[in-house]
């Protein structure tokens, strides 16, 4: 299988490079360098060159804040980008894989999120990525949209890599305590989608939008909890003090959903993939990260 990969760079397209490795498929990667998906018409020569038999799409613009200021760029990324893409998909008869957010809902549920539920974006970023989800359906191109939430890794810039950075910084750390929602390890993203692969059939019969997350709510205090109780396990060192704020305690340009927890019953059901561990990510991102160190 041809698999092209957009977004190399970022952490999820660094986890897939991990995870597509170990097995046969041919790959192609792109980082902007090769193919900005901005471009329109140059990555559709791209990929009308390659051929691929799937096409994956890790890029976003995911600045969450900056996006309320640059929404122009937000929307260029994140909608007409992506509907170029799944057009491009749709003339190649080509499955396109693409990663949505939680952001595509306002927060206000008390259960679980489930794909079909009402979407109310509250920002940007959330509307750029639901436009986005919009633009692939409706492009009729045979299509996986994931939905995730709370990403961290060993690679690229995220919360739990923050959280050690500031750690070896400050001795009192404050973090927000009344939002809730499921960190996810981006390698298990990887190798979700990788397993899925040889599962998708040529009618594309399984296309739909599909919710993948950590197996357990949790706030971004008990995050920053788990984080720093595994570090102190490997030699980090942690702060003394660890105390949780409301979201009104660190007002941000835009608006964070209070409840982003996922329902992932269907992509379990369907394909037969187990949620994110993300207590186990944390122990084996520290764990990689004190070994480059």
């Amino acid at each position: 299988m041809k698999i092209l990969v957009h977004g190399i760079k970022g952490q999820l397209g660094q986890c897939l490079n991990d995870q597509l490795a170990t097995t046969e498929h041919d790959v192609v990667y792109t980082s902007r360098v090769q193919i900005d998906i901005a471009d329109l018409e140059a990555t559709k020569a791209h990929m009308l060159e390659i051929l691929p038999d799937v096409v994956i799409n890790a890029t976003a613009y995911t600045a969450v804040d900056k996006a309320e200021e640059e929404s122009e760029a937000a929307y260029r990324i994140n909608h007409l980008a992506v509907a170029n893409l799944s057009n491009i998909c749709n003339k190649l008869d080509c499955w396109f894989i693409h990663i949505s957010t939680d952001y595509v809902f306002d927060g206000n549920s008390e259960v679980p999120y489930k794909e079909d539920n009402p979407t109310n974006p509250q920002g940007v970023y959330g509307a750029s990525k639901l436009k986005g989800e919009v633009a692939i359906k409706a492009s009729g191109c045979k299509y996986l949209i994931i939905r995730t939430a709370w990403v961290y890794s060993e690679h690229g810039n995220n919360f739990l890599k923050t959280m050690l950075q500031l750690a070896a910084e400050r001795d009192e750390l404050s973090v927000v305590g009344d939002q809730i929602g499921c960190p996810t390890y981006a390698q298990d993203i990887a190798k979700t989608i990788v397993s899925i692969l040889p599962l998708l059939d040529l009618k594309g019969s399984s296309s739909g939008i599909y919710h993948y997350c950590g197996d357990e709510p949790c706030s971004w205090h008990d995050f920053a909890c788990g984080i720093f109780s595994e570090a102190k396990v490997q030699g980090f060192k942690i702060p003394s003090y660890v105390k949780s704020i409301t979201t009104s305690d660190y007002p941000t340009p835009a608006i964070r959903p209070p409840y982003s927890v996922l329902d992932c019953t269907k992509i379990e059901s369907k394909f037969g993939v187990n949620c994110s561990n993300w207590r186990d990510g944390i122990r084996i991102v520290i764990g990689r990260l004190e070994r480059s160190s």
